[in-house]
């Protein structure tokens, strides 16, 4: 399947979710999630406080992906001068596969390039599969391990992907 016709197939499948930028009051929200898909047997880093303050200030992007009135997936990405860092990106169980976790990559890759930066960081747990595959999908590379990176406890994966290359 061609990449165009893979974007045209997820945003057919995700006709119902609508992806805007968080406001303050979603903090709660996006965290509780957070906690609970992502930070999974961690200590919560990702907390209320520290996600609204992302949402204010300029240098983030906060963004929502809804089903109505169900929160169906966020992400946050902070925009440094020379490089993003893709600080956070869950879906809801119940709407992965459908093109939600790809349309919000899209969004803020587009963002990032709209910027004029051109390459997106990121970390995953090493052992999250299923994170891996999705990341290699969209054209990120792997960048090496960090040993203990999770509190001391977990090993991460890093990840870059440098959109100034088009991809097939």
């Amino acid at each position: 399947m061609s990449h165009v016709a893979t974007i045209l197939k997820a945003r057919s499948e995700m006709m119902n979710v609508k992806i805007s930028l968080a406001r303050p009051t979603d903090a709660l929200a996006i965290a509780e999630m957070s906690r609970r898909f992502i930070e999974a047997g961690l200590p919560w880093s990702w907390t209320e406080p520290r996600v609204a303050r992302c949402v204010r200030h300029a240098d983030c992007a906060v963004l929502l992906a809804r089903d109505g009135r169900r929160l169906a997936g966020f992400a946050i990405m902070e925009f440094l001068e020379e490089h993003a860092h893709l600080s956070l990106l869950a879906v809801h169980p119940g709407y992965r596969l459908r093109g939600v976790g790809t349309a919000l990559v899209q969004w803020l890759e587009a963002s990032a390039r709209a910027a004029g930066i051109f390459s997106i960081r990121l970390e995953l747990r090493a052992e999250n599969q299923g994170a891996l595959s999705f990341y290699q999908r969209l054209g990120y590379q792997d960048a090496g391990r960090h040993a203990a990176y999770y509190n001391g406890v977990e090993d991460a994966r890093r990840m870059t992907r440098n959109l100034s290359v088009v991809q097939a």
